[in-house]
């Protein structure tokens, strides 16, 4: 069984019919991506996982649960961390107290969470060097490891990436992506939305395209980048 299935679901804002019958599954260690341009739906799925929207139709399993109706918090209880495009971490606070923001409802008592924090200081040193400093005055790319580390503090089953490399100069970009390999190789479950999908691809096992609310295409990574239709609408060829 999957870790999170996604069962033709519908998911509206209003009268847009964001999402259209889309179907998805991730499987336990895995690394799946979304491709699709801007306004194709990407950011609507995650959302529709983590209960902040909720789908007209379709159901949402997770880890053999059905959430598709359970509220936003249940869901990050059950393991599902999501790290929303925009980093949207706390400017005024500290790195460290962003940190506790993520263990927050997590259960872990207190020596989970000291296990927790050094784990995630370990992954991204950086933040140990900042861990007194607000993190509004932290660069674009170490506010996207806070968001990231944020997220794992609380020892979730699965990561919901969106955009992690969006406004990063390419340098950072190959960081992050360096980054979601490493976090996956310890054995944590990622489902990434990304436009840059050349760099999607390379770090995922499989992929699905997502075209105006619809999965138009889904393969394994390296197919989907030999796919001349990829290509030339996603990679620049052609």
């Amino acid at each position: 069984m999957p870790l999170l299935q996604i069962d033709n679901i519908n998911t509206h804002y209003g009268a847009i019919h964001a999402l259209r019958g889309v179907s998805v599954e991730v499987g336990r260690g895995e690394i799946v991506t979304l491709i699709g341009a801007n306004g194709a739906g990407k950011s609507t799925l995650l959302r529709s996982i983590s209960g902040l929207v909720h789908p007209s139709a379709g159901t949402i399993t997770f880890d053999g649960k059905d959430i598709t109706r359970e509220p936003a918090y249940k869901i990050a209880r059950l393991g599902i961390a999501h790290v929303p495009e925009g980093r949207a971490v706390f400017p005024d606070l500290s790195v460290r107290e962003n940190l506790r923001m993520g263990a927050y409802g997590s259960g872990s008592d207190r020596e989970g969470l000291k296990e927790a924090f050094e784990r995630v200081l370990e992954l991204f040193p950086r933040l140990r060097e900042r861990i007194g400093q607000a993190a509004g005055t932290l660069s674009g790319g170490e506010q996207q490891m806070l968001a990231i580390a944020r997220g794992l503090v609380s020892n979730p089953k699965i990561m919901l990436l969106d955009e992690p490399s969006l406004g990063l100069a390419p340098i950072l970009v190959d960081q992050v992506f360096e980054t979601v390999k490493k976090i996956n190789k310890s054995g944590m479950t990622i489902l990434l939305v990304e436009q840059n999908a050349f760099y999607a691809l390379e770090v995922a096992h499989r992929g699905y395209i997502l075209e105006t609310g619809s999965i138009v295409l889904q393969d394994e990574s390296a197919s989907l980048k030999s796919d001349p239709r990829v290509r030339q609408a996603y990679l620049g060829e052609g």
